[in-house]
Formats: C-alpha cells, structure tokens, sequence
C-alpha cells in the first residue's frame, strides 16, 4: 500500500516519476489568470490565520461546506476563525475524491511542511503550527509566490480600475517576477445589467471623456486598453454565459446603447447584437495591440437568488450551464478571421460536453506562422480535477498538438494556489509516462521531456510575450 501524498503522488509508472523530477518539477510558473489582489503583492500582505489564508473568498471550499450541512456562519457568517477552521476540517475529511482533499494537503505540505491527513484528531496542532508559521516573511504574500517559483502573474481587472499598484510593483525593484493586468471588459459587455449606465459613468470619468453615444464609448474603451499595455498588459478575459453572435448595422448597435443610456430595457436580441459588436470590436482591437483573448465559456452565474441578494457575486451558487456553442463561436471567429483580425485565442469550456466542439474548433482558424495561435484553454473550475484534466489533455492530444499547450492557470483568489501548478504536472507526467510505458510515444527524454518542459513553462513565455524579469 502506497503512503498517502508521498513524494511520487499520482505519478504511477518509472516513466512518469523521471519526467516530473527531472524535466517538471523545476520549472517557473506562468500564471496568465488568476484573481490576486494587485495591492496584496505589493502590500506583502500577511495572514492572520490560516482560515484568512485558505477561507476568506474561496467559494470552492464554500460549496463544500454546504454540502456537508455545515451552517452559513461558519462559512460567511460571523464565527470565529478557528470555528470556521474546524467546521473546514470537518468538511475536508468528507472531500475523498474532490480535487479539493489533494489541494488542501499539497498546500499544508509545500508551505507549511506538514504531512499528516488534516482531520478534527491533528486539528488543533496543525491550526497552531501554521499560525506560527504565518508571521514569517516566507510565508507572506510575496514569499508565498517566490517559494512557488512563480515569473509572471495574471490579475483580472476592470477596465475603470487605476491600475495604481500594478505601477508601483512594477517600479519596486526588489519584487522579483511579474505583475500584469488583464483586460477583464465583462461589466461593459452587460448592457442588460442595472448597474451598466453607473459603469459607463465611472469609464467617462476615468477617462476623462463625455460618454454619449456608442462611438464616445468605443473610444474610451480603446483608451483604456492603450491604457493597460503600457503596464504591460498582453491579455485580455471574457466571461460569456453563452457565445454571442448576432450581426446588425452600426446604426442599430449605437441606437441600442443610446437606449440603455436612457435606461429603458433591452430585450434578449438587442443584447446579442450590442455584445456581437463589441466583442467584434474588441477583438479587433486586441489584435492590433497582439495581445491574447481569452474566452472563458459557459457558467451559469448566480442560481441561488435568496443568497446572490445576501452574499453577491462569486460566493459558490455558479454551475455549468448547456447552452449550445459551436455555430455562434464559429461565426464570431470568423467575422474577426474574415477581416485578418483574429487576435491569439484561447478558448475555455466550462461544460465538458463541448471538449470536441472546442477541440476541432481551434483547428479551423490556426494561423500557419504561429504555432497553437488557437488554444484549447486548460480544464477550468468545474474540470480541474484529476479526471477533468486528463479528459481535456486526451481531447486536446486526439484533436490538435498539446505539444503546443500553453499549460494550466490557477484561476485562483489564494496565494496557495500555486500547488495546482504541481497538481497539474504531475497529472500531465502521469499520462505521457504512461504512453512512454506502452510504447505509444518513444522512449525519448529529450523529446517527451522538453514536451513536458514547454507545456509547463516555455509554451507560454513564447505564446504572451511576457515581460519576465
């Protein structure tokens, strides 16, 4: 019988244990989205606790709780830090088999050097030694990514946002890797939404621009993105419920937006329209500054209404949603490829059902000069287990070149996350071991090792053109 957690978790084959220590483990990491606090870095933020490092904000353990009958307040609510502490630890010995149970442990191992199962029995010991350990520099925020090895992170960020800290790390020389923004324009794309017309006011503002029509409002926007590339912006994120395309004139667009000015309502078609437009305008832009989009697809946001009005936002009541995707993606690609201002484009499914669609789809608008123009985006949130990254790597490797594969994001609000980085190359040893082992690729370290190599690290570097330090 195999420890738990040993030095080769997950990692079953001769092969599969050479290629992650010798060829991944080493490896920097590129974390190009994440939901970091910008002001955190460069604040070094440290934890008081260990619930503040691994609770505060994390829906994931959120939902679990739940599920295991543990009381709001001990979740969100007003409990002590130890009292939520122990309500997670009696959720996580009910966690066998959700990533979440490996996530916890690879995390109390890697920063904290502890190695026994966390249960309501080691509680209290782990509780006080992590604590202790917490008052360190190493264990802060700073220290936390430099332990992990980490070159480039991603923040989400709004358009409005000043961007005041990504400027101050940027000119603070003793901060070692980088910290850049991403161009995150979802709140401008939810015409439909009760606080757009107060967003558009906040985009005038900083600005410093009159926003009176739809052409006013491009303009600002493409403000904004010049904006973020001077502090080194390469990336840009949009979180689509469903894929939008709906092609209309200029003129109905701009009467659209004229119409959510006045804060009249707008019907579901007119919503298609508005956000057909401006993707394809963002896009084009994107393009001219070669930056990455990103198009995360798929959730369906805020099920829970009684708790959306209590908690808001991203507080765990999000799920997959089935809204067909392959006619729309494929129009709105190509009404971008038509006009030969198609930007780099990697592509995420939230429901495992559209793995094929998105896997054959990359391999319609791939660009002959740059290699994997067109990314099959990593297993995201729902997918990230063991499971779900296999299902995307075979998927990706049956359809299109992982020897491309830009690799995987923690899509995290944690500084401890970075052990998914671990999670996820172990995992994607496993499987090009195992193939070594059959005979399905050749025995050759070089080859399959420096393929380990670029998805983990190199890939990346290559396919953003980070500023890496």
């Amino acid at each position: 019988m195999k420890q738990f957690m040993s030095e080769n978790f997950l990692l079953e084959t001769k092969s599969a244990i050479k290629l992650y220590q010798e060829y991944a483990v080493d490896m920097p990491i590129i974390d190009y989205h994440c939901h970091l606090s910008a002001k955190e870095v460069y604040e070094n933020k440290k934890f008081t606790t260990l619930t503040e490092a691994w609770l505060y904000g994390d829906h994931y353990k959120w939902r679990a709780m739940r599920s295991n009958g543990i009381d709001e307040q001990y979740i969100t609510g007003n409990a002590s830090d130890y009292e939520k502490f122990i309500a997670w630890v009696k959720t996580i010995e009910k966690c066998i088999g959700n990533p979440l149970y490996h996530w916890t442990h690879l995390e109390l191992q890697r920063f904290f050097g502890i190695h026994e199962p966390l249960s309501e029995k080691t509680a209290l010991a782990i509780w006080e030694k992590v604590n202790q350990l917490l008052e360190s520099e190493e264990c802060s925020a700073r220290g936390m990514i430099a332990r992990s090895n980490v070159a480039v992170i991603c923040t989400t960020d709004d358009p409005t946002d000043s961007l005041a800290y990504h400027r101050k790390i940027r000119e603070d020389s003793s901060i070692e890797f980088s910290v850049l923004p991403t161009f995150r324009p979802d709140k401008g794309m939810a015409i439909d939404d009760s606080g757009f017309i107060q967003w558009v006011e906040r985009l005038a503002e900083v600005t410093g621009s009159k926003i009176t029509s739809y052409v006013n409002f491009l303009s600002a926007l493409q403000q904004r993105m010049e904006f973020f590339h001077e502090l080194g912006c390469r990336v840009a994120d949009q979180g689509v419920e469903r894929v939008p395309y709906m092609e209309s004139s200029k003129m109905t667009v701009e009467n659209i937006f004229a119409q959510a000015l006045q804060g009249k309502r707008i019907v579901r078609e007119d919503v298609e329209c508005y956000q057909t437009a401006l993707l394809q305008f963002c896009g084009e832009q994107y393009a001219k500054l070669g930056w990455v989009m990103q198009l995360h697809i798929g959730p369906m946001r805020n099920n829970n209404s009684p708790m959306f009005r209590k908690l808001g936002p991203d507080s765990g009541y999000d799920s997959i949603h089935d809204h067909p995707i392959a006619f729309s993606l494929s129009r709105l690609l190509d009404s971008l490829e038509s006009k030969g201002c198609l930007p780099k484009t990697i592509l995420y499914a939230l429901n495992p059902k559209d793995y094929f669609v998105l896997g054959s789809m990359i391999g319609n608008f791939q660009s002959g000069n740059i290699p994997g123009k067109i990314q099959f985006g990593t297993a995201w949130w729902f997918n990230d287990s063991k499971t779900g990254m296999v299902d995307h790597m075979i998927t990706l490797s049956n359809l299109g070149l992982i020897s491309r594969f830009v690799g995987m994001v923690t899509d995290s609000r944690s500084f401890l996350s970075y052990t998914r980085h671990e999670y996820f190359r172990r995992i994607l040893c496993n499987l090009l071991g195992e193939w070594m082992e059959k005979g399905e690729v050749p025995n050759d370290w070089d080859m399959i090792g420096g393929i380990v190599q670029d998805i983990c690290f190199h890939n990346a570097k290559t396919y953003f053109g980070f500023e890496i330090k």
